[in-house]
């Protein structure tokens, strides 16, 4: 975005011949100082927004308080709030009818917990992780029947895939070759060529059951940025050596899923649903896709709620994350790569997207953006240290600067597809880089308010964020604030 970056680089100077209380020096700590003081000035403006929480905790956040609950314990993502997080704030900001809508829907967590309190419900997802998660989900709503858990139990309790020969390999991607034992590799390979024989419906809870494993039968780890390798794997020579424990079989972990499956299908406190109440199955409706091309397709004032946690400005790679998933779905070199780009940037290795190419009714969200005095601080503080060679990756700058960017656009769209006076309620965390600490609450709502929202409270977890110990070793130990911001359109 060459012009949108000359923007930017005439509005720093303009900030720094304006405002010296903001000048950033390259790299040193009076830079640091001086973002310091840029945030504290922006922070002061949302001092009577902001709301300690107790009730909020970080397992109420994540995908921790989820493991109780039927579905949702199934499948763990845990990039994922919990249900009962979006029940307690629907309930609280007083959303009782109508059309929820959530652009990240990841596995459908807010879609799901909406449509069990009688609403609609309307989400995008990129990731075919989340879309087949989804989609089972809507399949056991709507299509289960006393059969089909007859034929699951009948899986778990004989093992029909053991009897399967000359089964076709699986898909495999460069960063998951070697991720399963060969024995555990062959019985997957069986299993997925047995489940072609079922019911449609029989075969996407099976693909689901099997999806819910792979990480325990492989020698991966989930780690954010990346797959973490056991030593097992032969793939750590010269490494620092990686201990999972136990890696489980695949008959032992397939059938320890299905029996939880068919345990809550089977549930007398759940006779015609997965939950332990009557209600009307959720109607929902997702939108494949990527977040920005998909918004702005959406009608006008159309939802009464957003309930979100969008991708967090921390350098995680979803697509390495779930790379094990995405193959057994089908995802080739060439998918992976285009999954990558097409997420909001979030990881080093997103290209910077032309947004007015994409959308040109967006110039307000990058002036919102490009006149935001902290951002530019944090960007200019980070784009010298990369021409220093002081950062660990020099990506980090451009993926900060189009989180932000794309950010405001995805902001600037929620305001237009809300109804007036409509909530929108969104988890997310701080991050720091290089020992510049990025308020992401605050640039955030700093948009929103440009942007059509009003800023009605930014709610604050009891327990703050720890930063990483690479960085608590060289900037000292201050923690990071959680928040969940609740917005209201003007």
């Amino acid at each position: 975005m060459p012009v949108l970056q000359a923007r930017s680089k005439l509005l720093f100077e303009e900030i720094e011949a304006s405002s010296p209380s903001v000048v950033v020096k390259t790299g040193d700590s009076l830079a640091l100082e001086k973002i310091v003081e840029c945030n504290t000035l922006h922070e002061s403006r949302y001092q009577d927004k902001f709301v300690r929480r107790d009730t909020l905790s970080r397992s109420l956040v994540s995908f921790q308080a989820n493991k109780e609950r039927p579905f949702y314990r199934w499948f763990k993502y845990k990039e994922a709030f919990s249900a009962t997080l979006v029940e307690c704030m629907l309930d609280e900001f007083g959303v009782k009818q109508g059309t929820l809508f959530d652009p990240f829907a990841g596995i459908g967590t807010a879609l799901f917990a909406a449509g069990e309190l009688g609403l609609r419900a309307e989400g995008i997802e990129l990731l075919p992780i989340g879309q087949q998660v989804i989609s089972t989900k809507q399949t056991i709503d709507w299509a289960i029947t006393d059969k089909d858990v007859k034929a699951l139990s009948h899986w778990k309790n004989k093992l029909p895939w053991q009897k399967i020969q000359d089964a076709p390999l699986i898909n495999e991607l460069r960063i998951t070759k070697g991720a399963y034992p060969a024995k555990t590799k062959a019985l997957l390979e069986q299993y997925l060529a047995a489940l072609k024989t079922e019911s449609p419906s029989v075969r996407k809870v099976l693909l689901f059951a099997v999806l819910s494993i792979l990480e325990r039968i492989s020698f991966t780890r989930k780690d954010g940025q990346y797959l973490r390798w056991d030593y097992r794997s032969g793939r750590c020579a010269g490494k620092k050596q990686f201990d999972k424990g136990k890696i489980l079989t695949f008959d032992e972990a397939i059938c320890g899923k299905l029996n939880e499956i068919v345990a809550d299908l089977e549930s007398e406190s759940t006779p015609t649903t997965l939950f332990a109440t009557e209600r009307a199955r959720a109607e929902i409706v997702l939108h494949s896709g990527s977040c920005l091309k998909i918004l702005p397709t959406l009608a006008t004032n159309s939802f009464e709620a957003i309930v979100t946690s969008p991708p967090y400005c921390n350098r995680y790679d979803y697509t390495r994350t779930y790379a094990l998933e995405l193959a057994i779905l089908g995802v080739d070199e060439e998918g992976l790569v285009a999954l990558r780009q097409e997420m909001l940037s979030c990881t080093v290795e997103n290209r910077a997207k032309d947004l007015l190419a994409m959308n040109d009714k967006w110039e307000d969200a990058i002036a919102a953006a490009d006149d935001h005095q902290l951002l530019q601080a944090i960007l200019s503080y980070l784009n010298d240290l990369r021409e220093a060679n002081q950062l660990n990756n020099s990506g980090i700058p451009r993926m900060v600067r189009g989180y932000f960017y794309e950010m405001a656009c995805v902001v600037a769209e929620c305001a237009r597809v809300l109804k007036p006076g409509a909530p929108l309620i969104m988890v997310n965390d701080n991050v720091r880089y290089a020992g510049a600490c990025v308020s992401v609450d605050v640039i955030l709502s700093d948009f929103a308010s440009a942007l059509g929202f009003e800023v009605e409270k930014i709610l604050v977890l009891p327990n703050n964020k720890g930063n990483s110990s690479q960085q608590m070793g060289l900037h000292g130990r201050d923690t990071l604030r959680k928040c969940v911001y609740i917005w209201r359109k003007k």
